[in-house]
């Protein structure tokens, strides 16, 4: 956090075969040790998949799942009085779309015994259904949130 000015948000190019900047997003946050081309080919091949198996434009199926993962509340400790209270605050929209990709991710690395594309296709498809590890989450920080409302007040 600057202390002077504002930080620059930079701007993202979008990915090169679907034009968009989530997906291109997701493809920097896919790659390991500076390998762009592997992280690449490892998205487009699962949607790919995804286009195969649910005969639906993987561009919409991709943003949907992403919606569908996406977080409203969650909790951050605070400390107040010698006690630490899980105090649920609102969650911008640029940390939304990040934890919602952090945990499709997450999800999908989980998953062993295929290769990464199919893994992440396998995950997309199912927070395009509503169901998987990742819907699970988000519902269990909505659920910490929901059980912590009453310290909503230490929220500053």
């Amino acid at each position: 956090m600057p202390r002077r000015s504002r930080a620059v948000k930079r701007t993202i190019t979008p990915d090169a075969k679907y034009r968009s900047q989530e997906i291109a997003k997701f493809i920097h946050k896919v790659m390991l040790d500076g390998k762009k081309s592997k992280a690449e080919r490892i998205v487009y091949e699962a949607l790919d998949i995804v286009e195969k198996e649910l005969k639906k434009n993987p561009l919409d199926v991709f943003e949907q799942a992403v919606r569908n993962a996406t977080p409203a509340v969650e909790v951050k400790p605070r400390r107040v009085g010698g006690a630490t209270y899980q105090v649920p605050i609102d969650i911008r929209a640029d940390r939304r779309l990040a934890l919602a990709m952090r945990w499709l991710l997450a999800s999908a690395r989980a998953r062993k015994g295929k290769p990464m594309s199919e893994r992440l296709a396998i995950e997309l498809m199912d927070a395009f259904r509503g169901q998987g590890t990742t819907i699970k989450k988000r519902e269990d920080t909505h659920r910490m949130a929901e059980a912590n409302k009453a310290f909503v007040h230490y929220r500053w």
